[in-house]
């Protein structure tokens, strides 16, 4: 789980190396359309014998204004071309083999819903045979993964909790009551408890359930009735997060996660229960005591043990991600990495079952890391560094020679990418503190390559200059980092207008990862300096650096942004001060509405989805925990609530303190107000009460309003207007490009 916004994960590009490719004609800035002809590549799986990586590509067709994805294929050591081995209309996804080598399984719609079909896998040139539809269920299908045995696959599907009630799957009463309530022209809705709508959709009276089918599609039940998780859903919601079921090894026993907690919606108490596959009724077993969050269950291979990552307190979902050790004998929970100061972003167990591979962001970098299940004292070493961004998708081939994952930096959107274990640097070899500190291991990657070059082509001819990181004494002197892109065709000698911005989360970072919905490349290309900071509550810089944000919003972070864009400004000349502009999403939004109503410093400012009122938002979002967390007052146990700071002045309230409403009579600067009808996490009441003050106090402002988007800007032609319209408010108030002076 994760806070409001994600900017993607942190590492960074040792630098300096391309500023650009400035005065290479065959060259040029990367535009909209280039961005979408980019093939976007993900989800990598090795086969059973090691030869082979499965991945998904999802193309953009910008003017039918859709995405399609299907499946490729590539030998693991990068010997022969990627091919496509699937091509349906609808697309594909979630390719995964089956154990025994002899069938992969992936999801379509090509029949009219999303379905689990199976193909015969090819072993010796790499393609599948023809699929086979393996479900037929009216309420759809997804996260489809296979047991060890090949004989089942459990998935998730969206039922009715009362037509899964003892652990039978009864698809005729889900269809009747889906029909009924489309026929019905009562579209109301009745609500009875919170998180009643979540993210970008209402919840309805549909809980999600983990079923179980077997390979031959004859035998299905469900792993998670009402009887076991009442009205709960299973798995538990995580915004790209990890795999939240998983199988042992033998197939006998199958572990899931799920909150129970009766109001789940102020509650990050997920835990982590198990079921014996063998028994004809089985009753789950609550493994996990954390208070906080426990996830991504992983069996070991030989079956000994399950490693989980946990939070330790309750309510806060960006609380350090410990990597935990249940030994399914003892019955015994150890945390494997008691000194480790940064997060388990995900890990992957080594086949001989002694060694458990993890990626972490530090300082940011992005670093693979290994941690013997035995070794009392952690022994970390690095097997690889950045310039090699951002790590995600972990496997370990069967033999344990390479890691395979998806990898991306700023200037190269995600591949696959193949980490050679034999290579890796020994434990005597320290964890830098940053890529910076790293001494004559900086720059270099140590035994890894990509694997997939589908976009090589179209980057050749982009100009994408490189992330030059700098470090400068924030609030109270603590050391903060940032980030600068300088835009192509660097003249040293020209001044060039700003654009300033400001990730999400709080928890989150900006680092060495492509974006495709807030690009810094693309931000760039357009003739502007690009500054990004990661002040407190930045991911990667230890917790107490994280908890920094907590009941502060509006105070350090404001403060490691100023004296960031300070330095920034003292260090590169070729900036031009006059001509800055704040840009900031969810978090991000919220900080620019605080820039907004506590400096006139910048031309102009762009604020998607933020916060501009609190106390209104309190009210409006779902994910209660987040707000009681983030809004509750300093050391203070109990969650914070609006009212519950009424009567006390407004320093002591946080709802009021760090309120942007409360203060917009200071506001000045031209603004940019954007937000989308679906966004449930911020409401578009957010954006309206803004967009409404700025009118009335005759504020230079516009709003840019999406009735079918969410939190993201999600579809291709949506995505085109919003960074036309951006890019377009910026040059105004900058005087740049067609606004010149």
């Amino acid at each position: 789980m994760r806070a409001i916004f994600l900017s993607s994960a942190i590492a960074l590009t040792a630098a300096v190396a391309a500023f650009g490719q400035a005065g290479n004609s065959a060259k040029h800035p990367m535009t909209f359309e280039d961005l979408q002809k980019i093939k976007r590549v993900g989800d990598p799986q090795v086969s059973p014998s090691g030869k082979w990586v499965l991945f998904s590509v999802t193309s953009v067709d910008l003017a039918a204004n859709r995405k399609t994805t299907h499946l490729y294929t590539v030998p693991v050591d990068g010997s022969a071309k990627e091919q496509a081995v699937t091509a349906t209309k609808d697309g594909e996804t979630g390719g995964r083999f089956s154990p025994d080598g002899k069938q992969v399984l992936f999801l379509s719609s090509m029949e009219g819903s999303q379905q689990i079909y199976l193909a015969p896998w090819n072993e010796a040139d790499g393609t599948l045979g023809t699929a086979k539809r393996l479900t037929s269920l009216s309420t759809e299908t997804d996260g489809a993964i296979w047991s060890p045995d090949s004989k089942s696959i459990a998935f998730v599907s969206d039922v009715y909790p009362e037509c899964a009630q003892n652990g039978a799957v009864d698809d005729a009463c889900n269809k009747a009551k889906d029909d009924a309530a489309a026929k019905s022209p009562v579209k109301a809705q009745i609500f009875d408890g919170l998180l009643y709508r979540h993210w970008d959709h209402y919840q309805g009276q549909k809980r999600s359930h983990i079923l179980l089918v077997s390979a031959d599609g004859k035998q299905m039940r469900d792993l998670t009735p009402v009887r076991d998780i009442k009205d709960h859903i299973a798995p538990t919601f995580s915004l790209g997060g990890p795999m939240g079921y998983a199988f042992s090894p033998d197939s006998k026993e199958f572990a899931y996660v799920v909150n129970m907690d009766e109001t789940p919606a102020a509650s990050t108490n997920n835990d982590i229960y198990t079921l014996d596959l063998t028994a004809a009724s089985p009753k789950p077993v609550k493994i996990t005591t954390s208070p906080g969050s426990d996830d991504a269950p992983a069996y070991s291979p030989d079956g000994k043990y399950l490693a989980f990552r946990s939070q330790a307190r309750a309510g806060y979902e960006s609380d350090k991600f410990r990597l935990m050790l249940y030994d399914r004998e003892k019955k015994t929970t150890k945390d494997l990495l008691p000194k480790f100061d940064g997060w388990v972003d995900e890990f992957i167990w080594a086949p001989n079952s002694q060694h458990i591979y993890f990626a972490s962001g530090t300082h940011g970098g992005e670093f693979l890391q290994s941690i013997g299940i035995n070794e009392e004292t952690p022994a970390f070493y690095v097997t690889m560094l950045s310039p090699t961004g951002e790590l995600s998708d972990l496997h370990v081939t069967p033999g344990g020679e390479k890691v395979i994952a998806s990898n991306m930096t700023v200037r190269e959107p995600s591949h696959v990418f193949a980490i050679s274990l034999e290579k890796q640097v020994r434990p005597e070899v320290q964890i830098p503190a940053s890529v910076s500190d790293a001494g004559p291991l900086a720059g270099k990657t140590v035994g890894g390559s990509p694997i997939t070059h589908l976009n090589d082509r179209i980057l050749d001819s982009l100009d994408l200059p490189g992330m030059e990181p700098f470090t400068f004494a924030g609030a109270n002197g603590t050391k903060v980092q940032g980030f600068l892109i300088r835009p192509p065709n660097f003249d040293p000698n020209k001044k060039y207008p700003l654009k300033f911005l400001i990730h999400g989360g709080p928890q989150g970072a900006w680092g060495d990862a492509w974006s495709y919905r807030w690009n810094p490349e693309l931000f760039a290309a357009n003739g502007y300096v690009v500054v990004m900071i990661n002040p407190r509550g930045s991911t990667g810089y230890g917790q107490a650096f994280i908890d920094g944000v907590n009941g502060d919003w509006g105070g350090k972070p404001y403060v490691d942004l100023m004296k960031g864009l300070d330095y920034a400004e003292a260090h590169f000349p070729f900036i031009d001060k006059t001509r800055e502009c704040a840009l900031g999403a969810s978090y991000g939004g919220f900080m620019a509405n605080w820039i907004l109503t506590h400096t006139n410093r910048f031309a102009c400012i762009v604020t998607h989805d933020g916060m501009y009122n609190p106390q209104s938002a309190y009210g409006s979002t779902e994910e209660m925990w987040f707000n009681e967390w983030e809004f509750r007052q300093l050391g203070a146990k109990e969650p914070g609530q609006p009212w519950k700071y009424a009567s006390l002045p407004a320093a002591q309230d946080p709802f009021r303190k760090w309120s942007p409403m409360l203060n917009i009579g200071k506001a000045k600067t031209p603004t940019l107000v954007i937000h989308g009808q679906k966004d449930y996490r911020l409401d578009v009441s957010e954006g309206f009460q803004l967009f409404t003050a700025l009118q009335r106090l005759k504020v230079p402002s516009k709003m840019l309003y999406f009735p079918d988007e969410g939190h993201w800007v999600l579809k291709p032609q949506n995505s085109q207007l919003w960074y036309k319209t951006v890019n377009d408010w910026c040059d105004q108030w900058t005087h740049t490009n067609a606004y010149a002076k």
